[in-house]
């Protein structure tokens, strides 16, 4: 006789509870929703509490946030930057070496938003498989983007960012917009699974780059409590991030310290050992009830 297929993430639910569960996952989905409404609350309802859109921003008429990789972009074409485009990006350059660079693709990119609903539809109707594509193929992209840019002498790539086409799309009308963003959807559903974000999206790799040393890290201070259930491959959407250091690969320390983890905290929520947990990349502190772990230097052998 056949049997259902496991729920992904059953065993959180059954010993945390639905709301436990699904905390960073909400957490997640208040923090993109409400950055996006506070740049509308302007344009559609008068409350200019941030000005401008994620390229370029003024927070109460004060606080500077540009995007680095659209000012490298600028600066690629030839264009001079002013000092508080520099400040400006600066800042969100120290904050994601801190979080971690691709945070924001978790945290702040509504078109993750897009993906993960792909992603979700993918699943429910059972779609298995697609098209390889390897992940450093978003390493080609950016590469690309940067020598389009000093080519043509423009941002070449703004044009068909799914970012802001989505975000200038929701102020003025989506038009071509909607072609862009369906693409995505449609790509991730049918064509590769968590293919745009995982694999071809510049931003994601640029972002990546400025926060390989960032000092937010998953950590998995009861690594031995796993029972291979497996549920966090399963939502984890750079699932190669967490073998190293739940395995114990070349004996590596519990703590994932992949350039491509997005910090989004969904392994916390399936996991019903509470092997994973927010914490920083210098040491791991256990749990109640868990085994020691080794140190940095004793996961990777070095001598006292």
């Amino acid at each position: 006789m056949s049997t259902l297929p496991k729920k992904i993430g059953a065993e959180a639910i059954a010993e945390k509870g639905w709301l436990a569960s699904h905390k960073w996952l909400i957490l997640r989905r208040m923090s993109q929703l409400g950055i996006l409404a506070v740049f509308l609350a302007g344009p559609w309802l008068g409350l200019w509490i941030v000005k401008g859109n994620l390229n370029y921003s003024y927070t109460l008429g004060v606080l500077p946030l540009a995007d680095p990789y659209v000012l490298l972009q600028s600066m690629l074409s030839g264009n001079a930057p002013e000092m508080l485009a520099l400040f400006g990006a600066a800042m969100v350059m120290v904050f994601y070496m801190l979080v971690g660079g691709r945070a924001y693709c978790a945290w702040v990119c509504p078109v993750n938003l897009v993906a993960d609903g792909a992603n979700w539809v993918r699943l429910l109707l059972g779609l298995k498989g697609g098209a390889h594509l390897p992940r450093s193929t978003r390493y080609w992209m950016l590469a690309m983007t940067l020598v389009v840019t000093v080519l043509s002498g423009t941002i070449a790539w703004e044009m068909l960012n799914p970012v802001s086409m989505l975000h200038r799309g929701l102020i003025f009308g989506m038009g071509f917009g909607w072609v862009v963003i369906v693409t995505v959807f449609l790509f991730d559903l049918f064509v590769v699974q968590r293919g745009w974000c995982g694999h071809v999206c510049p931003t994601g790799a640029f972002y990546a780059l400025i926060g390989r040393a960032s000092v937010l890290r998953i950590q998995l201070p009861r690594r031995d409590a796993c029972n291979n259930c497996m549920d966090c491959y399963a939502v984890c959407p750079e699932y190669q991030v967490i073998k190293p250091a739940l395995k114990a690969v070349d004996g590596a320390a519990p703590i994932i310290l992949d350039a491509q983890c997005v910090n989004c905290g969904r392994c916390i929520d399936v996991c019903s050992k509470d092997v994973f947990a927010f914490g920083t990349r210098f040491g791991v502190l256990p749990k109640a009830g868990a085994k020691s772990q080794p140190t940095n230097d004793e996961a990777s052998g070095s001598p006292s």
